[in-house]
């Protein structure tokens, strides 16, 4: 049996290798299940309440459409979809105020965590386009959000809401 003296590409492979096993198993050397990090709770943005009005009605589309507010919602820690959670919108849009009752609807998230709400195009109010969303059931913490769209001309936002149990 011949042995080569250690080169770079040994010295490298070897480091890799010993790299690798750190990260599958941890200093200790003991065997673990990879776990994701907790996950933390979606902190309120501020302005994100701006215009809220409490209990706005859980609706199929708000006004005309033609705009989508798209999102998850998950529970802090593991990182669960939630189903049923009750995702208030509102914006400035073609049709309407942030402070007008017919520019307020609500949804209710999917088994999947996802919810969808179609409404008007989102316009820029104080020289931004942005919308409002809130999480206000009861069973985790309030969390208002207040995403801006990178163009006045897209047709859709995302938020995420990470909600921490009460």
């Amino acid at each position: 049996m011949t042995c080569s003296p250690p080169n770079r590409r040994t010295f490298l492979a070897a480091g890799a290798a010993t790299a690798g096993a750190v990260l599958t198993t941890g200093v200790s050397g003991l065997v673990a299940p990879a776990r994701a990090a907790g996950l933390a709770p979606t902190q309120t943005m501020r302005g994100g309440s701006n215009n809220y009005i409490p209990g706005a009605p859980v609706v199929e589309r708000i006004g005309g459409g033609g705009f989508w507010m798209t999102g998850t919602v998950r529970r802090a820690g593991d990182g669960a979809p939630i189903k049923g959670a009750r995702i208030q919108i509102w914006a400035h849009t073609t049709e309407g105020h942030e402070r007008d009752e017919r520019s307020h609807g609500a949804t209710l998230s999917a088994a999947d965590g996802t919810f969808r709400l179609e409404m008007p195009q989102i316009v820029p109010a104080f020289g931004q386009a942005h919308g409002h969303l809130a999480y206000d059931s009861g069973d985790f913490a309030t969390v208002f959000l207040r995403p801006v769209m990178s163009s006045p001309n897209d047709t859709r936002l995302s938020a995420e809401f990470v909600l921490q149990p009460v």
